[in-house]
């Protein structure tokens, strides 16, 4: 019976995830068959709009970073079961963005519309360039280790996980952080810029900035020399091709 709540609430978490990036998606897009869009909702004055904007985003980047580092986790699951301590980081971190759609309140001064028909077919194409190199990014390496369903099935079905092996397959030849590439793309590219929309992708691509930071650093303790040299030959956001 654990072991079956446990795959129980791993594919749920998984659900709630899968249903967050979509809503994401049509969040910074905003799409206008939705409640709540980067440049819809309730308004505030820009003051405290900026100042509740900027604490979802904090709140976002804290969970998203803190929950994800190693001494965390071995506290963490002192209290939650190893199985699920994958599928709770994700369940958190789309309970994080989903506050962040509720309170959202947008700031509707104009940064940039782009008139021109051709440019801002390019925008939009870039923005969904920029969600397809995310989500293929994460099966390149493995969305569902990634995402906690391999970790509940695994248990459910009494297998160990092997130790993960250092890989750079397809974007990761060239990119060392292409889904953190993807979400800057897709924050950045729109035809219409507003001041919230603006103020959500600098504080998204600061906190994504900060992440690599972090995530290199335990990259770097987790495959050693290996990932060192990765790095002089694979850029961090942008491609570098021809890296040695």
């Amino acid at each position: 019976m654990a072991r079956a709540f446990t795959l129980l609430f791993g594919v749920a978490a998984y659900a709630v995830f899968f249903a967050t990036f979509l809503y994401l998606i049509a969040f910074v897009g905003n799409c206008p068959s939705i409640p709540y869009a980067v440049d819809r909702g309730p308004i505030a004055q820009w003051p405290i709009a900026a100042a509740i904007d900027l604490a979802l985003i904090a709140l976002f980047g804290i969970q998203h970073s803190v929950m994800a580092r190693a001494p965390f986790k071995k506290a963490w699951t002192r209290i939650v079961p190893e199985p699920v301590e994958r599928s709770m980081y994700v369940l958190l971190a789309s309970l994080c963005l989903i506050v962040l759609f509720v309170f959202w309140r947008p700031i509707p001064s104009p940064i940039w519309s782009v008139e021109t028909p051709a440019l801002a077919y390019l925008l939009w194409a870039l923005f969904g360039l920029g969600w397809l190199i995310v989500l293929v990014s994460t099966f390149l390496i493995n969305h569902f280790e990634l995402f906690g369903l391999r970790q509940v099935w695994s248990h459910a079905g009494g297998h160990e996980i092997p130790a993960p092996k250092f890989r750079t397959p397809f974007f990761y030849r060239w990119v060392r952080h292409p889904i953190y590439a993807g979400f800057v793309l897709a924050f950045w590219a729109t035809p219409a810029m507003t001041a919230g929309h603006l103020l959500l992708a600098a504080g998204m691509t600061v906190y994504i900035l900060i992440a690599i930071g972090h995530e290199e650093r335990d990259l770097v303790g987790l495959f050693g020399a290996e990932y060192e040299a990765y790095r002089t030959r694979a850029g961090k956001l942008l491609p570098k091709f021809g890296g040695r």
